[in-house]
């Protein structure tokens, strides 16, 4: 099964730690009711119960509206709500561990790569479908996290032959220099789910991307 990256643009919706499976739910609607089509289940500490219940909710709720799910770092729990892909970090399975047991390659399969140009290239080779790059500013999720730069992207950009996500710490103002830096998609939490109307700002996100489009095509050898 062929696996369409063009889905990674644009918002990049991640959600936060919400026990509460009802009030999860009615945010992330009110997410794509802004106009997001790509969004990331994440929960680091939620017990194993709520993360399936979550899971597969967001799955329901997602995929009869043509939004693409990825969970973070669990590959068995995409499997068992069937998400578009899963989303790695430092730590988690590799993409051959993914590969070997899911041999149509049917998930998309992205990588954090902090700030380091050589693991992005890495992870491609390897068949990541994206890499994200972060924290591009200070982040409450993440306030202790590695900082990347703009000539980093501008690097990448010019490197890699997959999407690029920008994540960590990005508002509304942010985008267009990460759009003209490289980054194809721009992940966010707190700016968006944090935010007095959902909606709204996810639109005001969007907007930013809205005819553009930063073309992903391997490099030139």
């Amino acid at each position: 099964m062929s696996i369409d990256q063009s889905i990674i643009r644009g918002l990049y919706a991640i959600t936060p730690e919400i026990a509460d499976t009802r009030r999860l739910l009615s945010q992330v609607q009110q997410a794509i009711d802004g106009g997001t089509t790509l969004l990331q289940y994440r929960a680091k500490t939620l017990t194993p119960t709520v993360r399936q219940a979550q899971a597969q909710a967001l799955a329901t709720l997602c995929q009869p509206q043509g939004v693409a799910l990825i969970v973070n770092d669990d590959i068995d729990l995409a499997r068992s709500c069937q998400a578009a892909g899963v989303h790695l970090g430092r730590g988690d399975k590799s993409i051959q561990d993914i590969y070997s047991s899911d041999s149509d390659h049917s998930l998309l399969v992205g990588i954090s790569c902090y700030d380091s140009l050589p693991l992005a290239l890495a992870a491609e080779k390897a068949g990541a479908s994206y890499v994200a790059f972060g924290s591009f500013f200070s982040s409450r999720t993440k306030p202790a996290a590695v900082r990347a730069s703009l000539s980093l992207l501008q690097e990448a950009r010019q490197h890699l032959g997959i999407p690029i996500v920008a994540i960590g710490g990005i508002t509304p103002g942010h985008v267009d220099a990460l759009i003209e830096a490289g980054a194809d998609a721009v992940a966010v939490i707190s700016a968006l789910f944090e935010a007095p109307d959902i909606a709204e700002t996810a639109r005001q996100f969007n907007h930013h991307f809205q005819g553009r489009y930063v073309q992903f095509q391997r490099p030139s050898v």
